[in-house]
């Protein structure tokens, strides 16, 4: 079965990860720092936290943000549960906004329309990975004192209007799972433009735990001597999968380069097809793209889907609106609340999009999807 996304590991990345093994320092130690700071780079220079997965560094964000009871996050559908899913658990109102029709991106004016005095956070997602228009998305926030939180799970690398992902929003989360645009196997980090926030989002990851004597409140204690201000978890990633990610970050420009290149090569193949629409690129961006997702017309989506697997091409489909997911639908969410993400829904198949994928592969799918549409 040909996948629709997996990891690209080289002998330096093994190496990489066996130096740590030969070293003294399995978590918490200089690889952790080394990739922090890279990310920071990559990310225009803001504070990187490393964390243990994409899920982590939201749950982490929002922390940070101090979302809670009370407060409202208003977001995309289109997206994986947890973008929704790590506002709630932290007590807060999840707001759905509709999408635009021909990126799924989450749509500006459908935000404005669902903003209260009691919004927290806008979280957008960077879709398949292009970035959301935060440039509209920010006034927006400003106007009633809320932040953005950029979802980049999909876009490490990319770029918009020539400012790097992780500059865009007051607060970036990135994932680094195998099939993403690099991986430290489990792992994710955030990225923060407001110090205090990249503090709190630190304290928070490491269970807690203030070491700055300058803020102790207990104060008669010896050099040993930490303190827990608030609640936080072990999020920490370990040296092992940072030294696998600053690896992976010195391909990362190959890896974009080579999803852009099956990108356009797919964007060919299916350019005037009447029944498949290819996607839609968002004008001043500079896409690292995650994923390809076409769209089947004609409410032949299911018979496509089923035609690749059974021809040994892992096909897939992202996103369930996240509303459906019986966890919403519970509390009251309803189907059709989000038109344009719902029939966006309908019709995506993401197609395999990996660098390692030959264009002998590419010719694969191409060929096989195009005698199933007939």
């Amino acid at each position: 079965m040909l996948p629709y996304g997996r990891q690209s590991i080289s002998d330096a990345d093994i190496e990489a990860v066996t130096a740590v093994l030969r070293g003294d320092w399995l978590t918490t130690g200089p690889a952790v720092t080394a990739f922090e700071n890279a990310v920071s780079e990559l990310s225009g220079g803001h504070r990187a936290v490393s964390c243990t997965s994409g899920t982590a560094a939201l749950h982490i964000a929002y922390a940070a943000l101090g979302v809670g009871p009370g407060d409202e996050v208003v977001t995309t559908p289109m997206t994986f549960v947890a973008t929704a899913s790590c506002a709630a658990i932290l007590g807060a109102k999840v707001v759905f906004a509709d999408v635009d029709e021909d990126t799924a991106l989450i749509a500006p004016s459908a935000v404005e329309a669902a903003l209260t005095e009691r919004t927290k956070v806008i979280a957008a997602v960077d879709y398949a990975g292009q970035a959301a228009d935060y440039a509209a998305l920010q006034p927006l926030a400003d106007r009633v004192g809320a932040r953005t939180l950029a979802d980049a799970a999909h876009s490490i690398g990319g770029f918009a209007d020539g400012r790097p992902v992780g500059d865009l929003a007051d607060v970036t989360t990135m994932s680094f799972f195998p099939t993403k645009n690099l991986t430290t196997g489990e792992g994710g980090a955030v990225v923060c433009k407001d110090p205090a926030i990249g503090r709190r989002a630190h304290e928070f990851h490491f269970i807690g735990l203030v070491r700055d004597p300058d803020r102790f409140e207990i104060t008669d204690e010896g050099p040993w001597h930490q303190e827990v201000h608030e609640y936080g978890v072990n999020y920490r990633l370990t040296d092992l999968g940072a030294a696998l990610g600053l690896s992976q970050l010195a391909r990362l420009a190959d890896f974009k380069r080579r999803r852009a290149e099956i990108t356009a090569r797919y964007n060919s193949a299916f350019a005037d097809l009447d029944d498949l629409r290819t996607p839609v690129q968002r004008a001043g961006v500079d896409p690292a793209w995650h994923l390809y997702p076409i769209r089947i017309l004609g409410d032949r989506r299911r018979e496509i889907f089923e035609g690749m697997r059974a021809a040994g091409i892992g096909v897939q489909v992202n996103y369930i609106p996240v509303y459906w997911h019986p966890v919403f639908a519970r509390q009251g969410y309803q189907r059709g609340q989000c038109p344009n993400a719902e029939r966006f829904y309908a019709q995506e198949l993401s197609l395999p999009l990996f660098p390692d994928l030959t264009d002998s592969d590419v010719d694969r799918v191409i060929d096989t999807l195009l005698k199933l549409v007939g």
